[in-house]
């Protein structure tokens, strides 16, 4: 699969550089892989069916990468439609977070065409990363959504949950959407008490990733049992429980901060270094 080193988003690209440029493609919420690879040149991209819309991302070393929406597609030989969850963990942390950001500018994209004041079109702005109103020039910009994730550590023992939509035996840490009004730490206790009815204390911030479904911010924290009994949140959670790092359950792929806050605790309880942050 062609990968690259370093991606930098980008609003604006040369119309120059765009024809020496990539593309990925995109159809109802999938990417287009092509003889293995989820990059394309743009002409090669033409034949994979009719364009809808097309968003700069940005630069993949140095070379300019636009987002190609279709809006149909045809089949053919070597063409394969790919979710992006289904590439957790199946591609490097630079083309994930590449893919991620063009998922999550197409759906902004999609959910912006038409003004929410006045009802009128809305067009992108050549200046900025932004949505303008023809006629009250409203502008509406990309969002995110703050979240908290958090593994709970007890000695030996880390806590793991999971939602009644999870595969089987599948179990992963703690996270919740930061509500108006709140602190990241307040949001932590808070969430944490609802979903397992837990207290919880020295609060550690490990790193963030930008999680695209759809647009969150994940916060990652480490922090340490304090008191209570598990008490699943009926309808959230199915099940919790208290696992020794020796015998943990199917956890989140590599990738993802879940997995990671998990590796970290399971690097410093074996005295070794820590793995990097995920993109």
């Amino acid at each position: 699969m062609r990968s690259f080193r370093v991606f930098q988003p980008a609003s604006r690209l040369d119309a120059a550089a765009q024809q020496q440029g990539v593309v990925v493609v995109f159809y109802q919420n999938q990417f287009a892989m092509y003889d293995g690879s989820l990059l394309h040149d743009p002409d090669q991209a033409l034949y994979f069916g009719d364009v809808s819309h097309r968003l700069p991302l940005g630069l993949v070393d140095g070379r300019a990468c636009e987002l190609i929406h279709l809006s149909d597609s045809l089949d053919m030989p070597g063409l394969s439609w790919h979710g992006l969850r289904t590439l957790v963990g199946q591609v490097d942390d630079q083309l994930f977070r590449l893919l991620g950001v063009a998922q999550q500018l197409n759906a902004w994209y999609q959910s912006h065409r038409f003004c929410g004041c006045c009802g009128e079109p809305m067009q992108p702005r050549e200046e900025e990363r932004a949505m303008e109103c023809v006629r009250c020039e409203r502008r509406e910009y990309p969002k995110l959504a703050p979240c908290i994730i958090v593994l709970i550590t007890r000695g030996s023992e880390i806590l793991l949950a999971r939602s009644p939509h999870f595969p089987p035996g599948f179990f992963s840490t703690l996270a919740g959407f930061i509500e108006p009004g709140e602190s990241v730490e307040q949001c932590l206790h808070r969430e944490v008490k609802e979903e397992v009815n837990l207290e919880v204390s020295n609060l550690e911030y490990l790193g963030s990733q930008s999680w695209p479904f759809p647009n969150s911010l994940m916060l990652g924290f480490h922090a340490e049992y304090a008191g209570g009994d598990i008490i699943p949140q009926e309808g959230e959670i199915e099940a919790a429980y208290w696992w020794s790092i020796d015998e943990l359950p199917k956890i989140p792929p590599r990738g993802t901060i879940s997995r990671w806050l998990i590796d970290c605790y399971l690097a410093r309880q074996a005295g070794v270094e820590a793995p990097p942050v995920p993109s």
